[in-house]
């Protein structure tokens, strides 16, 4: 269902990573599952972007996120530049991977 992360080439920037998903959530990308990305985004020091058919949106903004209007099987990427990136996406793609069964405290893939 996910690919592997793509890094780009290291050089005198920050580390960038970046990995498509499959978006699982049956209803959708809602205000709920919205909430959830956002809140696990904001734990990361790296600027984190979410890319779409609806667009490209800031992974940290709630707002953003809802404008992309992912349906149940929309391919994602998400992509993360900072110094935690590789975990950043990792943690994205795990929740989103998921279908969003983790709760917001204390589930498999809280940080």
């Amino acid at each position: 269902m996910t690919a592997a992360t793509q890094e780009l080439p290291q050089g005198p920037g920050p580390l960038t990573a970046r990995r498509r998903v499959v978006f699982t959530q049956a209803s959708g990308l809602h205000l709920r599952p919205a909430d959830q990305l956002v809140r696990r985004a904001a734990a990361f020091q790296a600027d984190i972007w979410l890319e779409g058919p609806g667009g490209r949106a800031n992974g940290k903004s709630l707002l953003d996120l809802m404008v992309l209007a992912a349906a149940c099987g929309t391919m994602l990427e998400i992509e993360a530049r900072g110094p935690d990136a590789e975990e950043a996406v990792a943690a994205l793609a795990a929740l989103i991977g998921t279908g969003f069964e983790a709760s917001e405290e204390g589930g498999p893939h809280a940080r």
